[in-house]
């Protein structure tokens, strides 16, 4: 598939699993170009990137993230540094010849994503690689039900994920699992990251994915009826599936640094503290992307 859509809602799941050493990116750096950009919200874009060789996929294994470099000017050193950022493309393996990622423009605090978001023309370069390091935890999944908390762009692994567990694909790749619960923490309504993508998949999805939006900044007075605030024990014992399932449940947590602390500890540390551990989830039942 090398014309898969760039607007996130016409996008369907695709489930195509590679194993691990099969990325067209190795642990050398090698220069792709842009080759389109689109906004998808008031401050984030979907960017479409070349591959090394444009006749096959990328074949990165789910779930893993890649890493871009970009030479940039550091205003404060008065000197041109190189920048290195992880990103989680959101494409799947069907998608030949390019990628995509979902990149929010932090504007003068992102640095690198301000480059790529505005001041990368498209057919300019970046240098992207991959390395064992950067696969994270591999599908197909075998618990049978899933937790999902994203804050912000911590959403690009879900997405990932969620290819993996609702796409269409053979049967050897298929994950066992039976249910999967998104709580997805953002600012507001227009913060929200591939929305009407995953509302179109919770619905053709019934019974299997639901996606549930927390919005702490969203205006009282706005049409918005979901869930407001931030994700708390609350909601977490009212959505997502409990510990007391054992190994049938994992959750799945992505976001910022603060997200990580108040709901599990530390992202580089395999203790589960936090309102996580309060409720009696272990080590084996939280990922920490």
């Amino acid at each position: 598939m090398s014309d898969y859509p760039m607007i996130l809602s016409d996008r369907p799941a695709i489930c195509n699993l590679v194993p691990p050493g099969r990325c067209q990116f190795t642990p050398t750096f090698q220069s792709v170009p842009l080759l389109d950009r689109i906004p998808v919200s008031g401050t984030s874009y979907l960017l479409r990137f070349g591959l090394p060789d444009g006749s096959k996929p990328m074949d990165l294994t789910t779930c893993a993230c890649i890493l871009a470099s970009a030479e940039l000017m550091d205003t404060e050193k008065g000197e041109m540094v190189d920048v290195i950022r992880p990103y989680t493309p959101i494409s799947a393996n069907d998608q030949v010849g390019s990628f995509d990622l979902l990149i929010k423009d932090y504007g003068e605090n992102g640095f690198l994503s301000k480059y790529m978001c505005e001041d990368l023309p498209v057919g300019g370069t970046v240098n992207f690689k991959h390395i064992d390091f950067n696969v994270k935890i591999p599908a197909p999944f075998t618990h049978k039900k899933i937790g999902m908390i994203a804050g912000g762009t911590g959403i690009t692994p879900i997405i990932q994920a969620l290819h993996a567990i609702l796409g269409d694909g053979p049967a050897d790749q298929k994950s066992v699992t039976e249910e999967v619960t998104l709580l997805y923490g953002s600012r507001n309504k227009d913060d929200i990251l591939g929305g009407e993508m995953l509302q179109k998949w919770a619905g053709s999805h019934d019974g299997k994915f639901k996606h549930v939006d927390v919005l702490s900044n969203e205006p009282i007075d706005s049409s918005y009826a979901g869930e407001r605030g931030f994700v708390d024990k609350e909601k977490i014992v009212k959505y997502l599936p409990p510990p007391s399932l054992g190994d049938d449940v994992i959750i799945f947590v992505c976001g910022p640094p603060i997200m990580y602390k108040l709901l599990c500890g530390p992202r580089d540390e395999p203790e589960v503290t936090g309102i996580l551990g309060e409720l009696g989830y272990t080590a084996k039942q939280v990922f920490k992307f």
